[in-house]
């Protein structure tokens, strides 16, 4: 069995036109509607974080202004990465239930439906 001929229920051996799925209008959309999200969403991340590392090297006293007690301005934007992290996660699984899940699913049943045809 190759990667391209999983098993299917009765014991056989389905082949699934991999390249015909990669063509279909409904991949391509499904494509397109995760990386105009996941895209910008990574640049912002990564400027974020950037952004913070630039400013613990080149601005060390600006994160050390306290706020209040020992929390400085840098510990707190230390903790906003983790909640940043937490936030993108949320929002990515929103818009994953909403906008891919739908598709994908969509998709699944095609391939099921054409495997019945056969």
């Amino acid at each position: 069995m190759t990667p391209n001929s999983p098993p299917s229920a009765g014991g056989g051996v389905r082949r699934i036109d991999y390249r015909s799925v990669e063509d279909s209008p409904d991949f391509r959309e499904l494509k397109a509607r995760h990386r105009r999200f996941v895209l910008p969403v990574a640049a912002l991340a990564v400027v974020w974080f950037l952004a913070y590392v630039l400013l613990a090297t080149y601005a060390s006293d600006v994160m050390a202004t306290p706020v209040w007690g020992r929390i400085n301005i840098g510990l707190l934007l230390g903790l906003a990465q983790f909640v940043t992290t937490f936030a993108i996660t949320m929002i990515y699984v929103s818009y994953a239930n909403r906008q891919l899940d739908p598709l994908a699913e969509k998709l699944r049943d095609d391939l099921a439906a054409e495997e019945v045809a056969r």
